[in-house]
């Protein structure tokens, strides 16, 4: 089958860092099993991040409103507010998803040991987007990031790179 005429080459998806980030969580609230799996709601305790152009704190507000699917995976909905070193505010939402072999299930589900299983074991990428009324970094609002995800002592970090 060939390919539609109408698609061309437009080289690679390309991204570049834009933070790190750490979030401190409090202990997850477990809603229960409804229509749409399993879920558990996991409020921020604070946290930082920094990167090339913007670094700061991440508030104790907001958190990720997770859902446990049939198949064992989890969907993040996540909502956070970051607060710059210079005391602009940045509303950061983000989708995603969370899995891991079953093996590894025990492991990465008790907040003790979670944080000691290598990256490279499970999948956990995000997708955030940014909304600012601060004029320096107005820039943010038109951006479309990824995000790796890692657990960490006490809570979660990602690596976000912006995509150019």
């Amino acid at each position: 089958m060939a390919l539609d005429p109408r698609i061309r080459d437009i080289g690679p998806v390309e991204t570049t860092r834009l933070f790190d980030m750490v979030v401190d969580l409090a202990p997850p609230l477990h809603v229960g099993v409804g229509p749409l799996g399993r879920r558990i709601v996991f409020h921020a305790g604070g946290g930082s991040f920094e990167g090339p152009l913007l670094r700061g704190e991440v508030l104790a507000s907001g958190g990720d409103w997770a859902l446990v699917r049939a198949d064992g995976s989890t969907a993040i909905d996540v909502r956070l507010t970051l607060r710059t070193h210079d005391g602009a505010l940045i509303s950061m939402t983000y989708g995603g998803r969370y899995t891991s072999p079953a093996e590894l299930s025990t492991q990465l589900t008790d907040r003790r040991t979670r944080h000691t299983v290598d990256p490279k074991n499970y999948y956990f990428r995000s997708n955030p987007l940014f909304e600012t009324g601060a004029a320096a970094y107005a820039w943010l609002n038109d951006v479309v990031c990824v995000g790796s995800g890692y657990f960490v002592e006490g809570g979660i970090a990602y690596r976000v790179a912006k995509v150019v």
